[in-house]
C-alpha cells in the first residue's frame, strides 16, 4: 500500500553548476542501456545493434555493431569488469534477444532469441555474473520472465502460478533499463504502466514466487506509469515515471520508502517525467525528456541540472557516474557538492 505525502515539496528552478561532463564517442546511435562497473569502466548500448566502452573514465570509447543485429535496439546492457557483457534487445518477437561477449566486445554469442510472438523483453538484472533475469510484457495474463543460473549459457522461463496476473493494458516500459533491478541474494522488483495503477512486483526467491501492490504514481494509459526503481540500501527506495508523451508535466511522479518497499510516500507536483532514477548515499539523480534533477536530502527538495534529454542514469558512487540518450548523447557525472 501507499501513503501520501502531505508535505509541500519543492524544485528549485535555478540550475546549480552542471555537474554533466559530455563525451566524444563515434556514434549517433540513441543509447538506453547504460552499465556503471566502475570508476573507470563504462558500457552503453542502443539503436543500430551499437554497444560503447569505455575502460579510461571516458576520455576514449570503442564502439562495435553486434553481428546480425545491426537493426536491433539494445535497450539494456549488464556487465562484469572490462570483458564481459550481457546486451538485451528490446523488440516484438524475434527481435527481443541476448548477445554475450567475453572479450570486449569482439565476439558475441546469440544467447537467448524470444520465439512468443506476444512477447516484447524490456530489461534485465543480474545478482551476479551468472545469475540474471530478464523481463518481458504479458503474455497469456502474465509477466514473462526467464532467468539464467549459468551465465547465460541456458535461459529458463520462470513459472507464474505464483505471480499475481497483469492487468488489462499493463506493460513495463523498456525506457532506461531500470524497470527491473535485483538486490541482495535473491530480490528483484519491478515497476509497471498502462494499466489503472502503476504496480511494483517483488520476489524474494529469484522469481519463483511474486507479491504485487500499486504505487501511487500517475498511470492510466499507455504512455504513463512507473519507469525506473533504485534501492540505496536495504531500507530505502525511490521510484520514478509519469506520461512520456507529457515529459514536462509535473504530478505523482516519484515516490519513496523507508520501510524496504512495504509502503510508499508519494512526492507529487516536484519532478517532470522521469525515465530513470540512481541514487549513492545522500545523492539522487533521475534524468528524463524535460532534464535532470538531483536530491540530497532524500527527495525531499530537488534541483535543476540541466535541461537536456537523457534516457538512463548510473551512479557508481555519489562522486561518479554516467547518463545517456539521443543521438550518441553520453555525460559523464562528478559531485556538484549540496
Amino acid at each position: 500500500m501507499f501513503v501520501l505525502l502531505l508535505t509541500t515539496l519543492a524544485v528549485s528552478q535555478s540550475p546549480i553548476p552542471s555537474p554533466w561532463q559530455v563525451q566524444t564517442i563515434a556514434t549517433d546511435a540513441d543509447f538506453r542501456g547504460l552499465c556503471v562497473v566502475s570508476d573507470k569502466i563504462v558500457w552503453v548500448s542502443g539503436t543500430k545493434g551499437t554497444v560503447g566502452r569505455t575502460t579510461d573514465a571516458g576520455k576514449t570509447w570503442q564502439v562495435v555493431k553486434v553481428p546480425g543485429a545491426e537493426k536491433l535496439d539494445f535497450r539494456d546492457i549488464e556487465a562484469f569488469g572490462e570483458s564481459t557483457a550481457y546486451a538485451m534487445s528490446a523488440g516484438n518477437g524475434a527481435d527481443s534477444r541476448i548477445y554475450k561477449t567475453t572479450d570486449a566486445g569482439k565476439t558475441w554469442t546469440l544467447q537467448f532469441q524470444n520465439n512468443r510472438p506476444e512477447a516484447f523483453y524490456d530489461a534485465m538484472a543480474f545478482w551476479d555474473e551468472k545469475h540474471g533475469i530478464a523481463l518481458s510484457d504479458p503474455v497469456d495474463g502474465y509477466y514473462r520472465l526467464i532467468a539464467t543460473e549459468d551465465g547465460g549459457e541456458h535461459w529458463q522461463p520462470l513459472p507464474t502460478k505464483d505471480m499475481p496476473p497483469a492487468v488489462k493494458g499493463e506493460g513495463a516500459f523498456a525506457a532506461s533499463g531500470t524497470c527491473l533491478i535485483a538486490t541482495g541474494q535473491q530480490d528483484a522488483w519491478f515497476i509497471t504502466g498502462g494499466g489503472k495503477n502503476a504496480r511494483l512486483f517483488h520476489t524474494t526467491n529469484r522469481g519463483k514466487s511474486w507479491t504485487v501492490q500499486e504505487t501511487p504514481l500517475t498511470a492510466g494509459n499507455e504512455s504513463s506509469g512507473g519507469f525506473s526503481i533504485a534501492f540505496r540500501d536495504a531500507d530505502f527506495g525511490i521510484i520514478v515515471g509519469g506520461d512520456y508523451r507529457k515529459p514536462k508535466e509535473t504530478g505523482a511522479t516519484m515516490a519513496t520508502t523507508r520501510d524496504g518497499g512495504k509502503s510508499w510516500k508519494s512526492h507529487a507536483n516536484v519532478l517532470p517525467f522521469c525515465s530513470a532514477v540512481a541514487c549513492a548515499k545522500d545523492r539522487i539523480v533521475t534524468v528524463g525528456i524535460a532534464g535532470s534533477h538531483i536530491s540530497t536530502d532524500a527527495g525531499v527538495t530537488w534541483h535543476v541540472l540541466d535541461r537536456e534529454n537523457s534516457n538512463s542514469v548510473r551512479l557508481y558512487n555519489e562522486n561518479v557516474g554516467w547518463s545517456v540518450g539521443p543521438k550518441g548523447r553520453i555525460a559523464k557525472f562528478h559531485n556538484p557538492g549540496k
